[in-house]
């Protein structure tokens, strides 16, 4: 293992949790991913709905993907225009956004999206990271252990970079 190897975090929100790990699991440079919920309010995953958004906590090598290219590849699964709802999934938890405690994220993310024709119309949030709380360990990834399971991400999607990466190494 490369000692000197740098590896950043940030999250991501794309609607259901599920497939969005099963997504960003396979994308180059990802070194982990964690199911979890971003700027809610309260550090328990047992409480009422606290404004969260399900997340997933994404590690990153930067010398092999930026942020620009993480924006595009969450881009390739969401609808950028939509509040609140991502396929079937309906409600202000499933809201899309970037998230990070690093300045220079949300930066690039920003920069990302004002690059956009479109820019006017997106709908995701890039905002510092107020709170994150890992989910129950029934949501850590879910479809590479049930792959019956429903999610709103078709299997060409959650399979377009796969062979780059080995899921299961997640």
């Amino acid at each position: 293992m490369d000692a000197e190897r740098v590896v950043e975090e940030l999250y991501l929100a794309g609607g259901c949790l599920w497939g969005v790990q099963a997504f960003i699991a396979t994308l180059p440079g990802v070194t982990s991913t964690e199911a979890g919920r971003a700027n809610g309010t309260s550090q328990r995953i047992d409480s009422a709905y606290d404004g969260y958004a399900e997340c997933v906590r994404t590690r990153f090598d930067p010398s092999v993907v930026s942020v620009e290219q993480l924006m595009a590849y969450l881009f390739e699964i969401i609808d950028p225009y939509s509040v609140n709802k991502q396929g079937p999934d309906l409600g202000q938890k499933y809201r899309t956004g970037l998230y990070s405690n690093k300045l220079t994220h949300l930066e690039e993310a920003r920069a990302f999206t004002a690059a956009r024709d479109d820019a006017h119309r997106i709908a995701v949030e890039v905002l510092p990271l107020a709170n994150y709380v890992r989910s129950a360990e029934e949501h850590q990834d879910r479809l590479a252990r049930f792959p019956e399971d429903s999610c709103h991400l078709s299997v060409e999607q959650l399979t377009k970079y796969q062979s780059d990466v080995d899921l299961a190494g997640h």
